[in-house]
């Protein structure tokens, strides 16, 4: 059977660079599949040595997208290894900026990071703008709403501004797609809707960041989160910065209801023979039963739990996501998670260790082993040693996948009744089977449903603090002794970050940080084979995919996007010290 490689370095369109290699047979389908961030970052071992309560303001920047949610798993860390809890303003304060930051990056990793990855913009020129507003009613019908943009107008508007710049040659962000690809499925009315929503999206966004920025003082790298609660007190006081927040969130909820559902309806209808094809999973390559469809991967699924709905403390009280494994896609289980079960391995990542570690235990000691230089000229991963900046995390010696589908799927197991709402009306309303959600298109289906069940619940957030700060509740933070609690102690921050499971382990001696180590939802998701060279999430997933014109791997692409793959999160840190660990130089068709 004649194979062949496919490299896709770097994927576009995400943070950080982030390298795949896949295998295809005769039929282009892959075979076998390899997950391989090429850069390291540098932030635990800066925090070797500082004082615990700025941890927060230095962990935010291992990211540039979810600066606030490393800030706040940080800084709860912290909390966690000083026994304290924070007041309800606080609490209700965060799960604000939080809740804003999920909707701000759900809609942004939709349209701007992965709409492209269904929707042929070229092909929305030769759209009929009559039959595109028909076509826009339609789906919105199916959400139950009227769509966002119906006018035959807005949409020729449109479609002459994309002409214009492709008759100049200016296509800027949306110059390198594969237009034309036989696997793009949408009608050229459908491309104009989603070209027409893509640019839209632009200005909701940016209200979106504001909304983070009212409670958090900026966007990105929010200020208000500090050990012991929040800082903002003069805008938990003020009914016009409450109200400003609210109106913000009206805006982005209709954009959300009327356009952004509606058109996930619509690629998921139009993809839907992708997303039911069972035999294209990784389950039906193992030799097990086929489970979902294309993109499906490894379908054990694990959420921390997030968004704490009561004042009883760290882990105790009822949260808004259940945390819970579930295992082989089985919903009528799920288990419960136990941080002991935690660790990271680097039997195939670029770093020195021989067993599997707990975070509070983890290490970071750069181990670079260099590419393969084949007659080809081309550079290959190393697949059977190491080949990823990214260590592989396990839970209990298992592989998951995290992120809002792992949510939503730990949520229905869970019987959780907001969730199960939710997604119950989504499948109802589409027509869909339960199984499409173990697919590309079921990753993507989850996301969209957590941002309309998110958005809803920043309604009931935010009137709960105006209602709390009107009673006279305005205290923001609890008074710790800093001397006495931070003599030899440790802590977690375990939450659910936009992109999925995410925890912060910190151990405390003296006044100082002894030991501090991430494991974020991109390392759960991009990491490398395991010690029992078992694959990661992106890995499995994409085994089974057919792919069209390997010259043009779509399907690699819109897989690995469906994640909301993060790589400057997900690597670790690099200690330099002025050792030089590897030079080596490759262009866009990975040549040395």
């Amino acid at each position: 059977m004649s194979k062949r490689h496919i490299v896709v370095d770097p994927i576009t369109r995400i943070e950080g660079h982030l390298r795949i290699e896949a295998v295809i047979d005769e039929n282009n389908t892959i075979v076998d599949a390899y997950s391989s961030s090429t850069m390291f970052r540098g932030i635990e071992t800066i925090l070797q040595g500082r004082d615990p309560r700025d941890c927060g303001l230095l962990a935010m920047r291992i990211c540039g997208v979810c600066t606030g949610t490393h800030y706040q798993r940080s800084i709860e860390a912290v909390e966690d290894a000083f026994d304290i809890t924070i007041p309800k303003n606080a609490r209700i304060v965060r799960n604000l900026i939080q809740g804003s930051l999920y909707v701000h990056d759900h809609l942004v990793h939709f349209y701007h990071l992965h709409a492209l990855d269904f929707v042929d913009v070229v092909s929305a020129l030769s759209a009929d703008p009559d039959k595109t507003a028909e076509e826009a009613r339609k789906w919105a019908a199916v959400a139950g709403v009227s769509p966002y943009t119906d006018g035959p107008s807005e949409f020729k508007a449109i479609q002459e501004r994309v002409a214009k710049f492709v008759k100049q040659g200016r296509l800027g962000i949306f110059g390198n797609g594969y237009w034309g690809n036989k696997h793009y499925k949408l009608t050229p009315e459908q491309n104009l809707i989603g070209v027409a929503h893509y640019l839209q999206a632009l200005d909701i966004q940016r209200d979106m960041a504001k909304m983070q920025a009212i409670f958090g003082g900026k966007n990105p790298h929010p200020q208000s989160i500090v050990v012991g609660g929040v800082t903002c007190v003069q805008d938990i006081e003020n009914p016009a910065r409450i109200a400003l927040f609210k109106q913000l969130l009206t805006d982005t909820n209709k954009f959300i209801k009327q356009a952004y559902l509606p058109d996930v309806y619509m690629a998921g209808t139009m993809y839907a023979d992708e997303a039911t094809d069972s035999k294209a999973t990784f389950t039906e390559l193992i030799g097990g039963k086929g489970v979902g469809g294309t993109g499906g991967g490894l379908l054990n699924y694990m959420s921390y739990g997030d968004f704490r709905l009561d004042d009883t403390g760290f882990y105790n009280a009822k949260t808004l996501f259940p945390s819970g494994i579930v295992y082989g896609g089985d919903l009528s289980k799920v288990e419960p998670v136990d941080h002991e079960k935690i660790a990271e391995d680097v039997t195939h990542s670029w770093y020195e260790g021989s067993e599997p570690l707990h975070p509070y235990n983890g290490q970071t000691i750069p181990k670079y082993t260099g590419l393969d230089k084949r007659d080809d000229g081309i550079a290959y991963l190393k697949t059977g040693e190491k080949y990823s900046w990214i260590k592989t995390p396990m839970y209990n010696d298992t592989r998951v996948e995290v992120g809002p589908l792992a949510r939503m799927i730990v949520g229905v197991a869970s019987k959780d009744e907001r969730i199960t709402k939710y997604v119950t009306n989504f499948l109802k309303r589409g027509n869909l089977p339960v199984s499409v959600l173990f697919s590309t298109v079921g990753r993507t289906a989850g996301r969209a449903i957590e941002t309309e069940l998110m958005a809803d619940a920043l309604v009931e957030w935010v009137d709960e603090l105006a209602a709390n700060a009107a009673a006279g509740d305005l205290r923001t933070w609890t008074e710790f002794d800093f001397d006495k609690v931070s003599v030899k102690t440790k802590g977690m921050g375990l939450a659910e970050a936009p992109r999925g499971s995410l925890g912060h382990w910190v151990r405390v001696e003296d006044g100082k940080v002894a030991n501090y180590q991430a494991v974020v939802p991109s390392t759960w998701n991009a990491g490398p084979r395991d010690y029992k060279g078992r694959m990661g999430a992106y890995e499995a997933s994409l085994i089974g995919t057919k792919v069209a014109d390997p010259e043009q791997p779509l399907e690699i692409i819109r897989t690995i996007h469906s994640f909301d793959p993060c790589i400057a999160c997900a690597v670790h840190v690099v200690d330099t010290k002025g050792k030089s660990l590897g030079v080596y130089k490759l262009d866009s068709q990975c040549s040395i």
